[in-house]
């Protein structure tokens, strides 16, 4: 019987992992990061154990209990744009390297991060067409250092409803539900089944009456402003709701409406919380190497080729390249520019996973590219986060001898409300802690930084919050691609139907079976 398999023939099932860095350890502190950004009552397994419950009359005010989810970055604020785009990314990096993250033991722990999100999605979705998506108000809550344990600042909450509509807010969430449902299918059916209904009924809302999240709640503008509209969102939450569902209805979505919604027009150079049209790209080239096209085929193949001009540019071999520092980071913005290396990375890994299942090159105007070289890519970037650069700095906090000791982020630069319960005040907060010179009291560990700037240079110090500020979106796509790496080489095939065999018990992750599933469905893997 497997679960009788012996420790030894369990170690014959795991590959070596990639030399160098250790990647299993940067991805269970990856992971401990979304702990520290829980609002909320927290459970009685928490590990982060300097924090404590806090934003408990959240929703009060509006009728609605709105206690939970997670803080973006540094703040203390919910804002449920970038949330979504979270707990998407964190779903996806299970659907694709779920077993690879059980080798590791991480899975249940990975799921717990998911889970945190999505239940405080059902509570923001009350009815059908009405979904709240901010709670805190950003201009206010900036004006404070305060502990979340202890906030005064305005606590208000801001909806989407059908006079004001937010297409973009509601088409991530309903993305965040759906690729959720699939990770939760085989260990909890049931609560599957009510994220997939959630899903559905977002992208109806979304669909039916459209128009920008943040000319509906104003307050987000100055924080997450959606530049690129909604046409990327819809598109994505139809890609996430076929693969959820095998409905027919999502995939011609997606043939009848990729080009006149730009999923077949834009060549990207960027991926993250706004612009997602390289992810349904990748996606829809995903459902066209899977045989799923069908007479949608000609327009898949427009998305696939906007893909590859993503992939391309990464590389450096298109005919508009991402810029890069002089050590090899890819450069876009001085405000937490690490957000776009994690997402475009992953993005990377994943292709190279379908390209090689497929038994096909990446095609770039400087010519054909091995699926190799694009998972090697991705690698470099990780590599760069992780220390491999020019100033042996890890912008993972907590991992390696050299991170950013003193992070933009409230909760860490203040003692914890468990060493001095006294309260910090709004004001008080910013005298006493956060012109401190002085390394966090609490170590945030896990959490990856804004990082460098053009040239690899980088301060670390308190105030400069474009550099030293982290946030749940530049930690959710490296969930992933930490796990692939760590997870060595390997016959990949990735294009063959998701199997998501975990029984509840992994939701513990000290359980015997994680490692178990490893070998149970190893003629796939390796």
């Amino acid at each position: 019987m497997e679960k009788f398999m012996t420790p030894l023939l369990l170690l014959l099932c795991l590959p070596l992992a990639l030399a160098g860095h250790d990647y299993g350890q940067a991805l269970s502190k990856s992971i401990l990061f979304f702990e520290a950004q829980r609002s909320g009552y927290l459970p009685h397994n928490q590990r982060v154990t300097w924090r404590a419950n806090s934003g408990l009359n959240d929703g009060k005010a509006s009728g609605v209990d709105l206690v939970g989810g997670y803080y973006d970055a540094g703040d203390n604020v919910k804002f449920g744009l970038p949330m979504a785009f979270t707990v998407t990314m964190m779903s996806w990096s299970i659907i694709e390297y779920g077993k690879q993250m059980a080798a590791s033991g991480e899975l249940g722990h990975a799921m717990n991060a998911i889970k945190w999100g999505t239940d405080y999605f059902i509570k923001a979705h009350p009815q059908p067409n009405v979904l709240y998506g901010e709670v805190g108000d950003g201009n206010t809550d900036h004006n404070c250092w305060q502990r979340p344990e202890d906030m005064t600042t305005d606590r208000r909450a801001y909806k989407i409803d059908p006079s004001n509509p937010g297409s973009d807010l509601a088409g991530e969430t309903a993305a965040a539900m759906a690729a959720a449902s699939i990770v939760f299918r085989h260990s909890d059916p049931a609560y599957s089944s009510e994220l997939l209904r959630h899903a559905y009924q977002l992208f109806d809302f979304a669909d039916k009456y459209r128009g920008k999240y943040d000319g509906s709640i104003t307050v987000a503008q100055k924080y997450y402003r959606s530049i690129s509209g909604y046409n990327d969102e819809l598109l994505w939450a139809a890609a996430w709701l076929y693969q959820a569902s095998g409905n027919q209805h999502y995939l011609d979505y997606l043939g009848k409406n990729g080009d006149s919604m730009g999923g077949t027009g834009w060549g990207m150079t960027e991926f993250g919380w706004d612009v997602k049209y390289p992810g349904v790209q990748t996606l829809v080239a995903k459902f066209l190497m899977q045989g799923k096209a069908g007479h949608y085929a000609p327009v898949f193949e427009r998305y696939q080729q906007k893909a590859e001009y993503f992939m391309c540019s990464c590389l450096g071999k298109g005919s508009r390249n991402v810029q890069k520092t002089p050590g090899g980071l890819i450069f876009r913005q001085r405000w937490n520019n690490m957000q776009f290396v994690t997402s475009a990375s992953f993005l990377a890994t994943v292709y190279s996973d379908y390209l090689a299942s497929a038994g096909r090159d990446l095609k770039c105007s400087a010519g054909n590219v091995a699926p190799a070289e694009l998972l090697g890519f991705a690698k470099s970037q990780v590599d760069y986060i992780l220390g491999d650069n020019p100033r042996a700095t890890s912008y993972m906090v907590g991992y390696g001898n050299n991170y950013p000791q003193r992070v933009h982020h409230r909760a860490s630069s203040i003692v914890s409300i468990k060493v001095n319960p006294s309260f910090v005040s709004c004001r008080g907060g910013y005298a006493t802690w956060f012109s401190s010179k002085g390394s966090d009291p609490n170590l945030l560990v896990g959490a990856v930084v804004g990082g460098p700037d053009a040239y690899d240079n980088f301060g670390d110090r308190r105030d400069n919050y474009e550099q030293t500020e982290p946030a749940t979106y530049n930690n959710a796509p490296i969930l992933g691609i930490l796990a692939r790496l760590n997870a060595g080489h390997g016959g990949y095939n990735q294009l063959l139907p998701g199997i998501i065999s975990l029984s509840p018990s992994l939701l513990n992750p000290f359980t015997f079976h994680i490692s178990i599933l490893v070998c149970k469905y190893s003629p796939q893997l390796y």
